[in-house]
Formats: C-alpha cells, sequence, structure tokens
C-alpha cells in the first residue's frame, strides 16, 4: 500500500490537532488495548480451554480494531503489526504455521523470548483464534502452552508497543525539534495518512475481499469469520478512525460526522455478521454499499478535514497495493 500526500500551505490547527490526536485518540487506544491483552493472557494462564478463554479473546480484538489504524511508529517497529494480526492470509499461511507447530510441538511455546522470534503467521490473534475456534480444538498440555505462549505475547507486544508511544507521543508533538518529525505538517500528514489508509483497508480488505467479484463471492475469506468478527471489525474500525477524524479537525465537521452515520446505520442494518450473504444479489448488494460509503468517507474527510488543515491526497493509496 502506497499514500503520498501533497501538503502545502501550513495551518496553525495543525499542531493542536496532532496534540489532540495523540492525548485523547492515540494513547487511550494504546492503554485500552495493553489492559485488554493483559487482561486476555491471565485469563489464558488460569484455564486455558477454549470456553475460558473465548471472551477475553473477543475483548482483545476489540482493542486491536481501536489502534490497528495506527500503523506506524511502535506499531510499525519489528513488524509489530503482523505479529499481532496476520491478515489479508492470501495463502493460507496462518493455518499451515500453527499446524507445523502442533505438529511437531514446537518447544518455542514454553520460552517467551524464543517464541517472539516464531514466523508472525503462527503468533498473533489470527494463529490464537484458530487455537480456540476450530472444531478439534482442546486443551491438552501443547495446544494449552500454545494459547498461554500466544496470549503472553500479544500482552507483551501491547507492553512494549504503549512504552514506545510515551516516546513517540514527544516526537509527534514536538516536531520541527527532532528528526524523526521535520517540520508540524510532517507530524500532521502521518496521523491524515493513517486515517485515511484505515478507511481504504476496511473497504479494500475487510469488505472487499468477502465481496470478491459478483461470479465469485468470496465469504470465507471474510477478516476472523471463525470468531464471528467480520462486521464488527467493520463497525470498530469506522469508530476508530472516526475517533481520529474528531481529533484531527480544526472545528466541527457536520459533514463528516454524517457520512459516519450513515456508514454505521448501514452497517447496522446489515444483519449479516459473516457476510453470508454476499452469495445472494441482495445480500451483496448491501453490502457493495457499504463499501461505496466507507470510501465515500475518504472524499469527504478530504473536503472537510484535509482542506482545513491544508492537507491533500496526491495519490491514489490503492494504486499497487
Amino acid at each position: 500500500m502506497r499514500l503520498a500526500l501533497a501538503l502545502c500551505c501550513l495551518a496553525s490547527p495543525l499542531a493542536a490537532g496532532v496534540a489532540e490526536a495523540v492525548d485523547d485518540h492515540i494513547l487511550p487506544a494504546f492503554d485500552a488495548f495493553v489492559g485488554d491483552t493483559q487482561a486476555l493472557n491471565e485469563a489464558a494462564q488460569a484455564d486455558c480451554t477454549a470456553e475460558a478463554v473465548k471472551p477475553a479473546y473477543q475483548r482483545a480484538f476489540d482493542g486491536w480494531m481501536g489502534i490497528a489504524h495506527l500503523n506506524f511508529g511502535p506499531l510499525e517497529a519489528d513488524g509489530r503489526a503482523l505479529a499481532i494480526a496476520f491478515w489479508p492470509d492470501k495463502r493460507g499461511i496462518v493455518a499451515r504455521t500453527v499446524a507445523a507447530l502442533q505438529g511437531d510441538e514446537d518447544a518455542a511455546v514454553n520460552d517467551p523470548a524464543t517464541f517472539a522470534e516464531v514466523s508472525v503467521a503462527g503468533r498473533g490473534l489470527f494463529a490464537l483464534e484458530r487455537l480456540l475456534y476450530e472444531t478439534d480444538y482442546t486443551a491438552g498440555d501443547y495446544a494449552c502452552r500454545y494459547v498461554q505462549a500466544v496470549s503472553a505475547d500479544l500482552a507483551r507486544m501491547g507492553a512494549e508497543m504503549r512504552a514506545g508511544w510515551t516516546e513517540h507521543a514527544g516526537l509527534l508533538t514536538t516536531a520541527g525539534d527532532n528528526a524523526t518529525y521535520l517540520t508540524g505538517r510532517e507530524a500532521a500528514s502521518t496521523l491524515y495518512t493513517a486515517l485515511l489508509a484505515g478507511l481504504e483497508f476496511t473497504a479494500d480488505q475487510r469488505l472487499g475481499r468477502p465481496l470478491g467479484t459478483f461470479d465469485r463471492p468470496r465469504p470465507e475469506r471474510a477478516e476472523a469469520r471463525r470468531s464471528d468478527r467480520p462486521l464488527r471489525n467493520v463497525v470498530l474500525s469506522l469508530e476508530a478512525t472516526r475517533g481520529l477524524a474528531r481529533t484531527l479537525a480544526e472545528g466541527p465537521i457536520p459533514v463528516t460526522e454524517a457520512a459516519y452515520d450513515e456508514a454505521l446505520r448501514l452497517a447496522a442494518d446489515l444483519d449479516d455478521p459473516l457476510f453470508a450473504g454476499v452469495d445472494d444479489p441482495a445480500g451483496r448488494l448491501k453490502v457493495e454499499i457499504l463499501q461505496q460509503h466507507v470510501r465515500a468517507l475518504r472524499t469527504v474527510i478530504a473536503a472537510e478535514i484535509g482542506a482545513g488543515l491544508g492537507l491533500s491526497e496526491g495519490f491514489n493509496s490503492a494504486d499497487g497495493d
């Protein structure tokens, strides 16, 4: 994915928007993810059966949806984004990696430092989904240790990212005085890019992959379908990007708010949590309309928020993905 921004006309609200985004959106979202992954780890260590761990898993995935669009800085470092959520998985690598680790009873699960070096496809939320939601899962000795290792690894990454944000927040809010963000405009553009790219990912991947083509819909490709999360992830991702949009804006954004309201209304009316209805023309049309509204949000945001900040999208980030 590539998203280049042509930036001009530095405006005074830039610094305020960056600081508000950090204080009111980014740090609270990472705090929530830390708490959710710590609770997941505690649950897994206490009782590694699928039914005991699933509620904490769902909350941790909710927490991930609050930060997944912030794919820069501490989340990008050390490949953490992929280690947390290896998706889209176009070649079924997660299934093969999890099966191989279980088949070999790989000893990496016994040592956190060693497990942190395991392939990203064998770690994170999607590996844990395989372990917890596959019909043949039982909390046997090795499976139990594997569930506990993934949960501890997620908690570790959450804590490391939040610690990293203690420094990175300062870099964003002191742009121009450090070598990471040379100007306030550059700091604002990073957040604006994250906002637009997050919406693009939801439209093209979370909705686009299960839609497939008219002749060949692919509901089995929906994100986290085993754990009944495809539509929930769309809703939570919209709510998360809306939070970032509100903090970046220099003032009221009634058109953007109305566009988000409509997209969320369409999602609520969909009544198709797994996007299974894309096989049916009427059901498919509903998902396509939602996708169109998510894509339209980018245009609305560019006009109402980007223009106000002196930021404009200069490249179609979907090109070449």
